[in-house]
């Protein structure tokens, strides 16, 4: 899968997660950007990501990231794999 076809995925994803259909997820974007974004909703987007894509992250993978960008690089090496 493409970098922009997972930002297509991401891009709903994001928007009902954190209810706000102007969210338009970037390489660097960070939680801080968005209002809605704290613990729990980012439980909540990553369980949505794996749902709609079909693996799980591992802890590390998601302990790791440090914005949307990094993100979508582990989801692209996840479907590789």
């Amino acid at each position: 899968m493409e970098r922009d076809e997972i930002y297509d995925v991401l891009r709903q994803i994001f928007r009902d997660v954190f209810d706000d259909d102007s969210i338009e997820p970037h390489d660097d974007m960070t939680a801080a950007e968005v209002e809605r974004w704290d613990s729990l909703s980012n439980i909540r987007m990553i369980v949505a990501v794996e749902q709609e894509l079909k693996f799980q992250f591992s802890t590390a993978e998601i302990t790791s990231l440090a914005n949307v960008g990094e993100l979508v690089t582990v989801i692209q090496n996840n479907l590789v794999n």
